[in-house]
Protein backbone atom coordinates (compact mmCIF):
# COMPACT_ATOMS: atom_id res chain seq x y z
CA UNK A 1 0.00 0.00 0.00
CA UNK A 2 1.14 3.54 -0.66
CA UNK A 3 1.75 6.18 2.00
CA UNK A 4 -1.24 8.48 1.43
CA UNK A 5 -3.93 5.79 1.24
CA UNK A 6 -2.41 4.03 4.25
CA UNK A 7 -2.62 7.23 6.32
CA UNK A 8 -6.24 7.71 5.33
CA UNK A 9 -7.19 4.09 6.02
CA UNK A 10 -5.46 4.11 9.42
CA UNK A 11 -6.94 7.47 10.39
CA UNK A 12 -10.45 6.33 9.48
CA UNK A 13 -10.01 2.98 11.25
CA UNK A 14 -9.13 4.89 14.43
CA UNK A 15 -12.13 7.20 13.96
CA UNK A 16 -9.95 10.30 13.70
CA UNK A 17 -11.37 12.98 11.44
CA UNK A 18 -9.25 14.64 8.80
CA UNK A 19 -9.65 18.05 10.42
CA UNK A 20 -8.83 16.63 13.85
CA UNK A 21 -5.59 15.02 12.67
CA UNK A 22 -4.64 18.14 10.73
CA UNK A 23 -5.19 20.22 13.88
CA UNK A 24 -3.02 17.83 15.92
CA UNK A 25 -0.30 18.08 13.27
CA UNK A 26 -0.65 21.87 12.98
CA UNK A 27 -1.24 21.69 9.22
CA UNK A 28 -4.11 22.65 6.95
CA UNK A 29 -6.77 19.97 6.41
CA UNK A 30 -6.54 20.54 2.65
CA UNK A 31 -2.81 19.72 2.74
CA UNK A 32 -3.45 16.47 4.64
CA UNK A 33 -6.25 15.57 2.25
CA UNK A 34 -3.95 16.07 -0.74
CA UNK A 35 -1.28 13.89 0.87
CA UNK A 36 -3.84 11.14 1.50
CA UNK A 37 -5.11 11.34 -2.10
CA UNK A 38 -1.52 11.39 -3.44
CA UNK A 39 -1.95 14.78 -5.06
CA UNK A 40 1.07 15.86 -2.97
CA UNK A 41 4.12 13.72 -2.28
CA UNK A 42 4.64 12.42 1.25
CA UNK A 43 5.74 15.17 3.65
CA UNK A 44 9.00 15.64 5.51
CA UNK A 45 10.46 13.05 7.85
CA UNK A 46 9.55 15.22 10.85
CA UNK A 47 5.89 15.40 9.84
CA UNK A 48 5.76 11.69 9.08
CA UNK A 49 7.10 10.96 12.57
CA UNK A 50 4.38 13.23 14.05
CA UNK A 51 1.72 11.44 11.99
CA UNK A 52 3.02 8.09 13.25
CA UNK A 53 2.77 9.27 16.83
CA UNK A 54 -0.82 10.45 16.50
CA UNK A 55 -1.91 7.31 14.64
CA UNK A 56 0.00 4.86 16.84
CA UNK A 57 2.06 3.68 13.89
CA UNK A 58 5.71 2.69 13.59
CA UNK A 59 7.54 5.75 12.19
CA UNK A 60 10.06 3.56 10.32
CA UNK A 61 7.23 1.75 8.54
CA UNK A 62 5.57 5.02 7.53
CA UNK A 63 8.89 6.42 6.33
CA UNK A 64 9.42 3.27 4.24
CA UNK A 65 5.92 3.61 2.75
CA UNK A 66 6.85 7.20 1.89
CA UNK A 67 10.04 6.02 0.18
CA UNK A 68 12.26 7.73 2.74
CA UNK A 69 15.21 6.51 4.78
CA UNK A 70 15.23 7.67 8.41
CA UNK A 71 17.94 10.29 8.88
CA UNK A 72 19.61 8.36 11.72
CA UNK A 73 19.91 5.29 9.48
CA UNK A 74 21.28 7.37 6.64
CA UNK A 75 23.82 8.94 9.02
CA UNK A 76 24.86 5.50 10.27
CA UNK A 77 25.42 4.28 6.71
CA UNK A 78 27.53 7.33 5.95
CA UNK A 79 29.53 6.98 9.17
CA UNK A 80 30.19 3.29 8.45
CA UNK A 81 31.99 4.35 5.26
CA UNK A 82 29.91 1.98 3.19
CA UNK A 83 30.12 -1.11 5.39
CA UNK A 84 26.44 -0.96 6.36
CA UNK A 85 25.47 -0.46 2.73
CA UNK A 86 27.23 -3.74 1.90
CA UNK A 87 25.39 -5.51 4.73
CA UNK A 88 22.02 -4.18 3.53
CA UNK A 89 22.74 -5.24 -0.06
CA UNK A 90 23.75 -8.72 1.10
CA UNK A 91 20.57 -8.99 3.17
CA UNK A 92 18.45 -7.87 0.22
CA UNK A 93 20.16 -10.35 -2.11
CA UNK A 94 19.69 -13.22 0.33
CA UNK A 95 16.07 -12.25 0.95
CA UNK A 96 15.17 -12.07 -2.75
CA UNK A 97 16.96 -15.36 -3.41
CA UNK A 98 14.92 -17.25 -0.81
Amino acid sequence: MKFGPHIRETREAKNIGLRELARLLDIEPAYLSKIEREIFAPPSEALIVKIAGHLGEDPDRLLALAGKIPSDVKDAIIQSQGELAKIVREWATNRSGS
